[in-house]
């Protein structure tokens, strides 16, 4: 079938189940799979469990073929032959975090804007996977290639489920995931995370916590100090209120992902700032938080000594996600995203010895490399052909430096949903922020694009 008639034969598709796909999302968002304590059959906890059971249950009703592997889930056409096409998505998502004006697990349309957890990542898309599955399954013969819509449900802590997956069973010929944005994201930066440990402090800290996730930028923090306070200086973004054992102090920033630090400000970073200010911060426990602020502040890595650039990938980015305390001794995470020009050994040398000198260690450090696809590969090609004649945009492939599925298979890129530069309204806001929202009509369009999609490759010798 030629693109022009089966984009015809998409969108009358997606117009008759509009409301049915927007059903479908509510379900999964509903569904609060946020990783957990693992039991049985729920290696990630019952959270994750229960979105995969909702998303299977969603497959069986379309007609698709369903398999359960406890730790992910797949739901496939049959092909005349034996190649496949994967699509590949996660049920799992990042805490909600602060800030929100309505119920993050309740799915709320606004202006034509979709708002809940998971609409962009990766809820929303694991559905349009479905449906546009869906689409194949119902034709009256057999798609070249088979396709298999997979659902994983540890994406956003480590991605155990596909490795595991493609450990014991054979990987789709090719894949794409559509957590990402068009036209086509044909590289992925490195990824390295670890955490920064100091010794017991006995100093005027007692406790400090913030962040929700390793991966994004916190917006809220909170540290206990003994001192009065009443004695303690006022600071924009920061609140002060006493206690019993001194004074609390809070901050609030601006939460942002990992992978795109720019404009975001870091609640943690606040809160040492402002206590690096006091005279009372001495000795270890003033190392300890120059570490924390400079990896606050400094999201290209050059107070740390890894800032680095290829030309390829944009430059290296580092956060720190979650601070936490106890019995004196603090903790903090970190998620870095890096290009070719360094490696993640250079990195993990490079901040053991910061730590050292702040008195702290490197705990719990790993990374995986960078990769990159060539753009003019058939499967790639047929994606880019698709994107530039339905949108009539530029369908030129980019790389960035948020992880996604495609890091972990032979033959993968990431393709949509999002597009960049996107504007949000003052009442929406991006992935693994407040008021996470997309809006309906994109939505739809990605559908419609994901079908025809699928058709194009369906052309190719995979």
């Amino acid at each position: 079938m030629d693109l022009s008639s089966l984009r015809a034969q998409a969108q009358q598709f997606v117009q008759q189940h509009q409301q049915e796909v927007i059903d479908d999302i509510s379900r999964l968002v509903a569904v609060k799979s946020v990783r957990g304590e693992s039991g049985p059959h729920a290696p990630f906890g019952p959270g994750p469990r229960r979105a995969l059971d909702a998303a299977l249950a969603m497959a069986g009703e379309m007609g698709l073929q369903c398999a359960d592997y406890d730790y992910l889930g797949k739901a496939s056409v049959p092909g005349s032959g034996e190649k496949t096409i994967g699509i590949v998505a996660h049920l799992d998502v990042v805490p909600e975090g602060g800030g929100w004006n309505s119920d993050p697990y309740t799915l709320t349309q606004k202006e034509g804007w979709l708002i809940g957890r998971g609409v962009v990542d990766d809820k929303g898309p694991a559905v349009l996977a479905l449906w546009a599955a869906r689409f194949f399954a119902q034709q009256p013969q057999r798609p070249r290639h088979g396709i298999e819509v997979l659902l994983g449900c540890d994406e956003e802590c480590g991605m155990s489920d596909l490795k595991r997956y493609l450990s014991e069973h054979r990987a789709p010929d090719f894949a794409f995931t559509p957590d990402g944005a068009f036209p086509v994201c044909n590289g992925e930066k490195g990824g390295f995370t670890g955490e920064f440990v100091s010794a017991p402090l006995h100093g005027v800290l007692l406790d400090f916590s913030g962040g929700f996730a390793h991966n994004v930028v916190p917006d809220h923090a909170d540290a206990l100090v003994r001192l009065d306070a009443a004695g303690l200086p006022a600071a924009e973004g920061i609140t002060i209120s006493p206690c019993s054992e001194g004074a609390r102090i809070e901050a609030t920033g601006i939460a942002a992902h990992a992978s795109t630090p720019e404009g975001s400000r870091s609640a943690i970073g606040m809160i040492a700032s402002y206590l690096l200010a006091l005279p009372e911060v001495t000795g270890v426990e003033r190392n300890a938080l120059e570490l924390v602020y400079d990896l606050a502040v400094s999201h290209d890595g050059e107070k740390l000594g890894i800032a680095s650039c290829d030309g390829i990938f944009t430059p290296l980015t580092i956060i720190g996600g979650e601070i936490w305390m106890k019995d004196g001794i603090l903790t903090q995470n970190l998620d870095c995203r890096y290009p070719t020009s360094i490696t993640g050994e250079e990195i993990a040398a490079k901040l053991a010895q910061r730590a050292e000198k702040a008195g702290m260690r490197l705990e719990h450090s790993s990374f995986n490399p960078p990769f990159y696809i060539q753009p003019d590969s058939p499967a790639i090609l047929a994606l880019r052909t698709t994107y530039r004649t339905l949108t009539g945009k530029d369908d030129t492939p980019f790389t960035m430096g948020g992880g996604t599925y495609a890091r972990c298979m032979p033959n993968a890129v990431s393709f949509g949903i999002e597009e960049e530069k996107m504007t949000y309204p003052a009442f929406a806001g991006p992935i693994h922020a407040a008021n996470e929202g997309f809006p309906i009509e994109k939505l739809m369009e990605a559908l419609v694009i994901f079908i025809c999609a699928l058709g194009e490759l369906m052309e190719v010798d995979l």
